[in-house]
């Protein structure tokens, strides 16, 4: 089991660069595939980047592509997303997911952490 804990999200302009930073506690922590979700008001909660347990491969949605990226630390129990370019629809509550299977899904993810808010003014 793993406890995830987000933190690096606020309030920016367009234009500018966040990295999110998502510490993880457990020694299996290193054998888990993670990714980042957002969800804005009103929205479902949707895939942004995933990263395999090794960080070999890693997987973007169309939002996140060319403009973020997701790595991780295993020696720290952390994965980043760093992200660039920012625009208000990047605006939302943005989820670390740890889990078993390396995907787009939403319900492969066992773990999550409570999010921390991006927001993004024009």
């Amino acid at each position: 089991q793993v406890q995830l804990v987000e933190s690096g999200g606020g309030l920016v302009q367009t234009g500018d660069s966040l990295r999110l930073t998502c510490a993880g506690s457990g020694r299996s922590f290193r054998s888990y595939h993670m990714a980042w979700f957002r969800q804005a008001p009103g929205k479902e909660r949707e895939f942004v980047a995933a990263i395999t347990n090794a960080g070999s491969y890693t997987d973007y949605a169309d939002c996140g592509k060319d403009r973020f990226t997701i790595s991780r630390d295993n020696n720290k129990n952390t994965v980043y997303l760093q992200m660039s370019s920012l625009k208000p629809e990047d605006t939302a509550v943005y989820y670390c997911a740890g889990g078993g299977r390396y995907s787009r899904r939403l319900y492969d993810y066992d773990y999550w952490g409570q999010g921390t808010q991006v927001t993004v003014s024009s």
